[in-house]
């Protein structure tokens, strides 16, 4: 056999291969896809969208976010809109609001749309709107001074969870880092957690998690579906543990996706309390960096 005429055998031999592996190949590619919706909260905008509320959502639509998760609800407002008013713009963006954050108002008595003030209308508004869960977004220090606070917050939580279950809407908490330290010989999160689960649920803020000195995964472990939203935002790797895009820092985001299931998560929302970068430079980089996980 001439050189090429071996050459030439190799090279069809060699190509044939390759046409028989491509069904094979086309299928494991298949398999790993990103994760769909991918939401932001809106929080991580909070300088931005009070300039230019429709702009800055028409830029975290371009950037590829399908959801989003509102802040700052308060008499019957969303960002100064109606519910009607800020839906129509979401809607006009390709987006949706499945969540939204909520205060307690303990601390603030005469703020309306908290879980102690005009709550009803609250919910009524959300399910306007078109969410499908109301996070309690944060307990103020002067709310959470003893053990029998977050026991009182127990009973709160059940009581917002029944209201919220009349309109097809799951209440829900959304955690920091203070409910992981030990108050008089108890963990505050394992109060909340006695919640009654079918209306109180968790939305895990991983960076926080993390920052405690916890496993998200672990917490999946001891208590399953119980976590239908996730906050994804990173820890950096530095002395000071500070915020970081998603991808950049020290969170195993895939091992998280692994365990979604365990998790029950629904849904999750990059989010960043403070970036280093224009926030949404920080977003770009973080949903480029999700969309390389695999789903």
């Amino acid at each position: 056999m001439m050189l090429t005429e071996k050459i030439s055998r190799q090279s069809f031999l060699k190509a044939g291969a390759l046409a028989l592996a491509s069904p094979l190949l086309f299928k494991l590619d298949a398999q790993a896809k990103a994760p769909e919706n991918i939401g932001l909260q809106l929080y991580t905008l909070r300088d931005q969208l009070p300039k230019d509320l429709e702009g800055t959502l028409r830029k975290v639509a371009d950037l590829g976010y399908k959801e989003v998760e509102t802040f700052g609800y308060s008499d019957g407002k969303f960002f100064n809109k109606s519910p009607k008013e800020f839906k129509t713009i979401l809607s006009g963006l390709g987006l949706k609001a499945v969540s939204g954050h909520y205060l307690a108002g303990v601390q603030m008595p005469n703020m309306k749309g908290t879980l102690k003030n005009d709550w009803e209308r609250a919910v009524a508004d959300a399910a306007e709107l078109g969410q499908k869960y109301m996070m309690c977004a944060y307990l103020f220090p002067d709310e959470r001074k003893k053990l029998d606070d977050y026991k009182g917050y127990a009973e709160l939580f059940n009581k917002a969870g029944e209201v919220c279950k009349k309109h097809g809407i799951q209440f829900g908490y959304h955690n920091h880092d203070f409910e992981f330290m030990p108050l008089e010989g108890q963990m505050p999160y394992d109060i909340l957690l006695s919640t009654d689960k079918k209306l109180v649920q968790m939305e895990l803020d991983l960076y926080w998690v993390v920052y405690a000195g916890k496993d998200p995964v672990e917490l999946f472990k001891q208590n399953p579906g119980r976590f239908p939203l996730l906050h994804f935002k990173d820890v950096a790797k530095t002395e000071k543990r500070e915020f970081a895009e998603v991808g950049t820092g020290s969170i195993d985001f895939q091992r998280i996706l692994n365990n979604s299931k365990l998790a029950g998560m629904k849904h999750f929302f990059v989010e960043q309390d403070v970036c280093k970068r224009p926030p949404l430079e920080s977003i770009a980089i973080s949903i480029e960096n999700v969309k390389k996980l695999n789903a």
